[in-house]
């Protein structure tokens, strides 16, 4: 036995050995698992598995579905992960670049990341005039309903998509999510996101994706693009479009 198969022995933590068993069986089925199916699938006693699958539920790394009789990995573990270095990093990267282009195109602008069945504002910026609008930092937006969500929902894999599926928990969001499938299709051949915010009368949203090597959302980056009167200078949509997606670009893992 080599050294390493010796500590690992000598360390054991059945109870943890178990949850991680749970969230890495479930990391690998995007419709998720029933209790009797994770049972199986593990060769424990229903008992051992109902109190785990409690306790994870409890926390927050896996959530049931609407009916109650299956069960999914949640964002969790993903957000604990943005916790680290790299979503500062993002955060860092992006705060001047968002100053710049709200400064040149004098609209404001937010980036968003996912979070379970949300997306959530980790930076925002604004332009130097006496009026604006501006979404707060820290602000959970409904994915369903918004075009920073919309943005997210399009440009994920189908597996992480499917993950999202699985932290949906309200009332006909199943059915909202199906009704959204043109939709996501076509932002994602287009690009970008564009239409009248779900919230405000006279806004209109930019989202624009910040991408990961495999094309997949880390993140969104969206402009509420308010008119303004004839004569006074801002960029036009096409330009504050053609503006978000340059930021975009500079921002995607390449």
């Amino acid at each position: 036995m080599s050294e390493m198969d010796a500590n690992g022995d000598r360390y054991r933590a059945p109870a943890l050995d178990k949850g991680l068993d749970i969230l890495e069986l479930l990391s690998e089925q995007p419709s998720g698992l029933t209790r009797a199916e994770i049972v199986k699938a593990m060769g424990r006693s229903p008992s051992e598995i109902y109190r785990m699958l409690e306790r994870l539920v409890a926390r927050d790394y896996v959530v049931r579905s609407s009916g109650g009789d299956r069960y999914f990995l949640s964002m969790k573990l993903f957000v604990l992960a943005n916790r680290h270095p790299p979503l500062r990093r993002l955060v860092a990267q992006a705060t001047p670049k968002l100053d710049v282009f709200a400064r040149d195109s004098r609209q404001s602008c937010h980036l968003v990341v996912p979070e379970r069945a949300a997306a959530v504002v980790v930076a925002q910026a604004s332009p130097m005039d006496s009026w604006e609008f501006r979404v707060r930092v820290g602000a959970r937006l409904d994915l369903l309903d918004t075009g920073s969500g919309h943005a997210l929902l399009a440009f994920q894999s189908p597996e992480r998509r499917a993950e999202t599926l699985g932290a949906l928990s309200g009332p006909g969001d199943l059915q909202r999510l199906e009704a959204l499938a043109g939709e996501l299709d076509r932002v994602r051949s287009q690009g970008y996101r564009m239409g009248e915010s779900g919230q405000l009368i006279g806004v209109l949203d930019i989202s624009v994706p910040v991408l990961d090597p495999n094309g997949d959302a880390i993140a969104v980056l969206t402009c509420p693009y308010l008119g303004r009167p004839a004569g006074e200078a801002c960029d036009s949509v096409e330009e504050a479009l053609q503006r978000l997606r340059g930021v975009a670009r500079e921002l995607s893992l390449s």
